[in-house]
């Protein structure tokens, strides 16, 4: 599709909670209401026992089905102005029962940027401490996986063969691109 020409007005048409529907010329998309983004984190446990990393499995009603995912929660959701790393810490506890410390922001990336223009920041966490079960928070019902790094080939393929959906950002993991040796974080 091409570029719509310079001020061709954006229409909202239609707007929720969390996210809205606009249009620019034929252009249809999906971004995220009050301007509300994501934090992702990629949770790796440095431990006698080897370097792991911490998977969140929940149930995605667009998916219809469970999903693999890296831990993540959006910031300024429930206060405007909030720093993503604010929102990561307090995500990654919620969601894994994890706290790090010590963070390193990656940077930010878009999700799926041919239809929705939601992006997220991308958050390495290091140093974890286990403080709680994680499981989320209300009625979230997710489910923690510690996987040895060593293995996540073949725990994705057997999640996947299970019926459970792949979130994208898992593929880095597949990729070994964050994963290479250990980086200094301060």
């Amino acid at each position: 599709m091409t570029r719509p020409a310079p001020g061709t007005p954006i229409e909202t048409r239609w707007e929720g909670r969390f996210i809205t529907v606009r249009q620019q010329g034929m252009w249809e998309y999906v971004s995220r209401s009050r301007g509300i983004h994501a934090a992702v984190i990629l949770p790796i446990d440095e431990a006698p026992d080897g370097r792991h990393v911490i998977l969140v499995e929940q149930y995605r009603v667009p998916l219809g089905r469970n999903c693999l995912e890296l831990p993540a929660g959006l910031v300024g959701d429930d206060c405007a102005g909030e720093a993503s790393e604010t929102a990561a810490e307090r995500e990654l506890e919620e969601e894994t029962g994890y706290r790090a410390s010590h963070w390193q922001m990656v940077g930010e990336f878009f999700s799926s940027p041919g239809m929705v223009s939601e992006s997220f920041t991308l958050l390495v966490a290091t140093g974890l401490t286990k403080v709680g079960p994680g499981g989320g928070v209300d009625n979230e019902d997710i489910i923690v996986h510690r996987v040895p790094l060593a293995k996540i080939e073949s725990f994705v393929s057997e999640k996947r063969a299970e019926g459970c959906g792949i979130d994208v950002r898992v593929a880095m993991l597949l990729a070994g691109g964050l994963l290479g040796a250990p980086a200094p974080l301060p």
